[in-house]
């Protein structure tokens, strides 16, 4: 037991002694192989560090190389760009330096003849002294020989050059009148007669008043009703006049607007076919009729298009082409006119050889005004021309129908094909009529234009104004001078009256010596 004991104590000394040496030996081993693997860690430090400065050298070498090349191409660039500017410099210089003797040789040149100028101005003015000497000795020569003073002579001259330019002028108007009418009139006929032959249509009658038949005249009371509030109504909603006077079976229904008048007349007409007339039947068979006249409008508007051949418009123009079939002017229907300028303005284009579609376009809507003139301030003109604008037709149409009247100057070939359309459409008989007042006052302007002239003795306008005879006092106004006094009317009557057509002027010279013998 002892033994054992003792045996344990020297193990743990031998253990206790050993453990430090074998720890420091540990230590030691460690140590060494911690320096060597610093050591081979530096050795590779440096050998990084010595590749990376190789690296940057490298780099850096080749960084100056590349510097150093694009220096040197910079360089070669600006030179060549010097080189080509002084180039461009001299070349400048040279034509600078041209330039400089070509206006030296020039402003030489101008002042030699300048001086030769001078010299011959000098020497005109002598020749001029020269002749005007002459001139004095042969006036005073001509004077003794004539008995003549010098204004006595220009005064006879001027007066006999006068009379010669005169009679050559009036004959020279005489034959241009005469070349012009025949090619005039042979055309004017042809197309005229194209046109009428292919645009024949009826015309109604200008008025205000519209007649209703009735079954009996006791329909009338029904129409008044009870306290008159029926009449009232009707008149209330269709704004026109209704006139039950003793004429036997009929109301008179009265308004200057033809829509409205057109509203009434088919709202009376289904009434009395209804035979229910009271205020709420009134007002449902009114707005019934509207309704009607509305698509009226439109239909006929429709038609007019497909008529003429004209596609694209606006449908507001539409339905106002439409409108002006309950439009009438001198008696002659506005629809039917306007269709029928249309297609004269598509003859005549044609024929001079232009766009054929535009001048139909125009013609059709060259009356567009008429359609709102009753709702709105301004001639039918302007308001076709604003109405033209405000639905984007092109400027040509716009122009065409502002100067289809000659309200503005025509800008293209178009408006004066409207405006000979217009005129013929106007005047080919039967086209229109005229009112007593309208044709009085015309007639007695016309003769007041031309009783104006000096040496006019008396004139009689006839053929309803479509021509007057001019008398003329024969010692006053000799042969030549009627041709340029028929000018000279017809140019004022022209600037001053507006009417259809054309107006004849005929100016009658007549010479009368009586005698008698005893």
């Amino acid at each position: 037991m002892m033994y054992a004991v003792t045996a344990l104590i020297a193990v743990v000394v031998t253990l206790i002694i050993a453990i430090p040496v074998v720890s420091k030996v540990s230590v030691n081993k460690y140590k060494q192989d911690t320096e060597k693997k610093i050591g081979n860690a530096e050795e590779k430090a440096r050998a990084i560090i010595d590749d990376a400065l190789k690296t940057a050298e490298e780099k850096k070498r080749e960084s100056l190389i590349e510097v150093k090349e694009e220096t040197i191409k910079v360089k070669n660039d600006l030179d060549r760009e010097l080189k080509e500017r002084r180039n461009e410099m001299t070349k400048s210089e040279r034509r600078i330096l041209q330039k400089e003797e070509n206006i030296d040789k020039k402003t030489e040149a101008i002042e030699r003849k300048e001086q030769s100028l001078a010299q011959k101005e000098a020497n005109l003015a002598k020749k001029k002294e020269e002749v005007d000497a002459l001139g004095a000795q042969r006036v005073q020569e001509l004077e003794r020989i004539s008995g003549l003073s010098s204004d006595q002579a220009k005064e006879f001259l001027l007066k006999t050059v006068e009379e010669d330019v005169k009679h050559e002028t009036a004959m020279k108007i005489k034959e241009a009148e005469l070349r012009a009418k025949e090619e005039a009139d042979k055309k004017a006929r042809e197309y005229v007669v194209t046109a009428i032959q292919r645009c024949a249509a009826d015309h109604v009658s200008e008025t205000t008043i519209s007649v209703v038949q009735l079954p009996s005249d006791e329909m009338k009371g029904r129409i008044i009703g009870r306290e008159g509030r029926n009449i009232r109504t009707l008149e209330t909603m269709t704004g026109v006049e209704l006139i039950v006077d003793d004429t036997p079976e009929a109301v008179v229904l009265s308004a200057f607007d033809p829509v409205r008048r057109e509203v009434a007349r088919l709202a009376l007409d289904h009434l009395i076919i209804d035979g229910r007339i009271h205020p709420a039947r009134i007002e449902e068979t009114v707005e019934k009729a509207r309704r009607e006249v509305e698509n009226s409008m439109k239909e006929a508007g429709e038609a007019a298009l497909l008529d003429c051949g004209v596609h694209g418009l606006h449908p507001e123009l539409t339905r106002l082409i439409g409108r002006l079939k309950y439009r009438t002017s001198f008696g002659q229907n506005a629809l039917t006119h306007s269709i029928e300028v249309a297609q004269i303005a598509g003859l005549l284009a044609e024929e001079v050889g232009i766009d054929a579609r535009a001048a139909k376009r125009a013609g059709l809507l060259h009356d567009i005004g008429k359609a709102v003139d009753h709702d709105m301030d301004g001639s039918h003109v302007q308001l076709g021309a604003e109405l033209c604008k405000k639905y984007k037709e092109n400027d040509i149409i716009v122009n065409a129908v502002e100067a289809h009247h000659g309200d503005v100057e025509p800008r293209s070939l178009v408006a004066c094909i409207v405006q000979a359309a217009d005129a013929i459409s106007a005047a080919r008989p039967g086209a229109r009529r005229e009112t007593l007042g309208t044709y009085t006052n015309r007639l007695t302007q016309l003769e007041e234009i031309t009783n104006s002239f000096d040496g006019v003795e008396k004139s009689f306008a006839i053929q309803a104004g479509r021509e007057v005879r001019v008398m003329v006092v024969p010692d006053k106004v000799s042969d030549d001078d009627m041709v340029i006094l028929a000018r000279d009317i017809s140019k004022k009557v022209e600037d001053e009256m507006l009417y259809p057509g054309v107006i004849k002027i005929n100016v009658i010279r007549e010479s009368r010596v009586v005698d008698y013998a005893n």
